[in-house]
C-alpha cells in the first residue's frame, strides 16, 4: 500500500491543513506562555495568516463544497499561504542581515496601535523592525521564522494539490 497525498480528496486535504495549522498555533501559544518568547510584529502577522488559513480550511471541511466552491477555498488557502511565505521570508531575510544593516527597533506594537494611524500599523505588521531580526529560538538549525516559512510552503503545496484535486473531479 503506497501513501501519497494524491490519494486524498480535497476535503481531506483541507482537514489536514486545519490540523497542521491548529498544531502550529498551539505551539505558538505554548512558546509565548510557557517558554516566555515575545512575538515580534512579523510573528504576529504570520499567526494572523495561519488563522486565516485554518479558518478557511475548517470551513471548507465542514461545508464539503462542490467543485467550484472547493476551488475557491483551495485558491484562498494558497493566497493566504503565499502571503505567509512573503512575511516569514522577510523575517528570515532580516535575521540573516549583518548587525549593522538591521533596521532600528521600533516602539511596541501596542503603542503603535494606540498612537499611529492605521496605515502605519499595517506597515509595521508587514515590514518588521530590529526586533524581528532577533533569533531567540532554534530547532535543527532553523529559527522559528525559518520553520514558519517551511510550513507555509507545505501548506501552499497542499492548497495547490487540493485545487488540482477539485479540478480533477469534474
Amino acid at each position: 500500500m503506497s501513501f501519497s497525498i494524491t490519494n486524498f480528496s480535497a476535503r481531506q486535504i483541507h482537514l489536514i491543513i486545519f490540523l497542521i495549522v491548529g498544531s502550529l498555533l498551539g505551539y505558538a501559544a505554548y512558546s509565548m506562555k510557557i517558554l516566555g518568547l515575545e512575538p515580534c510584529t512579523l510573528c504576529i502577522t504570520q499567526q494572523f495568516f495561519y488563522c486565516l488559513i485554518g479558518l478557511s480550511a475548517f470551513v471548507s471541511f465542514l461545508h464539503n463544497p462542490g467543485i467550484n466552491a472547493s476551488r475557491v477555498y483551495s485558491f484562498s488557502l494558497s493566497l493566504f499561504s503565499l502571503a505567509g511565505i512573503w512575511i516569514s521570508g522577510r523575517q528570515v531575510w532580516l535575521q540573516g542581515l549583518p548587525e549593522d544593516e538591521v533596521p532600528l527597533c521600533g516602539p511596541p506594537l501596542e503603542y503603535i496601535i494606540d498612537v499611529f494611524p492605521f496605515a502605519d500599523v499595517i506597515n509595521a505588521l508587514f515590514m518588521g523592525d530590529g526586533n524581528c531580526a532577533e533569533i531567540p529560538w532554534e530547532f535543527l538549525g532553523l529559527s522559528m521564522a525559518g520553520w514558519s516559512l517551511v510550513w507555509f510552503l507545505i501548506i501552499l503545496f497542499l492548497g495547490l494539490t487540493s485545487f488540482v484535486k477539485s479540478k480533477a473531479s469534474i
